[in-house]
């Protein structure tokens, strides 16, 4: 093999589409625009996803989920990666110099992935449960907080609405009334006055 003699692979070069060049290279004459119409002509592009005016695809399709701006705050740390750092207390920084985690990396956590078999003493750095029974079997320790269960919240009680009894009538009338009452009667029962009309006809 020779310098003068080298040459890509073959397959992995491949040569240009010069179109409009005549009828034999498969593009001549329209160049594969076709005849007429926007697309045939220079400067007839619109935009990429333009669908004439109707409704174009990527706004037809629902929104999905979506990108959390914190997803890069908390990095994850295997077991594996433990184990090859050469330091028996492991903090954050620890892992930043390792480039173990991103500078960027506001947190970390340590989840079950490879296997760990010396001791590390890991401070500041979450694990989940298998780890944390992982890092304690290689005699290593965690001052991670063991998270405990949610008290469940009971159901509030929902007050029986009693009946209402209904309201007693007032048996004793107001003085007022009991006054106009006696008066209205002590008129009905009065004699009729010395030679007034009486009903009927005359």
């Amino acid at each position: 093999m020779e310098l003068n003699t080298l040459k890509p692979a073959p397959g992995s070069k491949h040569a240009r589409k010069r179109v409009a060049r005549g009828i034999g290279s498969g593009t001549g004459k329209t160049g594969g625009r076709g005849h007429k119409g926007q697309r045939a002509r220079s400067g007839g592009f619109h935009k990429v996803g333009f669908e004439g005016g109707q409704m174009p695809l990527q706004r037809r399709l629902p929104k999905r989920g979506f990108n959390s701006l914190t997803r890069d705050d908390r990095a994850e740390v295997r077991l594996s990666d433990l184990e090859r750092i050469n330091a028996e207390k492991i903090d954050l920084a620890a892992l930043k110099e390792a480039r173990v985690v991103p500078e960027a990396a506001l947190s970390a956590k340590v989840i079950v992935s490879g296997k760990l078999t010396r001791k590390v003493e890991l401070t500041g750095i979450a694990v989940s449960k298998g780890a944390r029974a992982a890092i304690e079997a290689a005699g290593g320790s965690t001052d991670a907080p063991i998270p405990q269960p949610r008290p469940k919240r009971e159901p509030k009680a929902v007050p029986v609405p009693q009946p209402q009894a209904k309201p007693a009538k007032a048996k004793e009338q107001s003085g007022e009334a009991k006054a106009a009452k006696a008066e209205r009667a002590a008129r009905r029962d009065a004699p009729p006055a010395p030679g007034g009309k009486k009903g009927g006809k005359a």
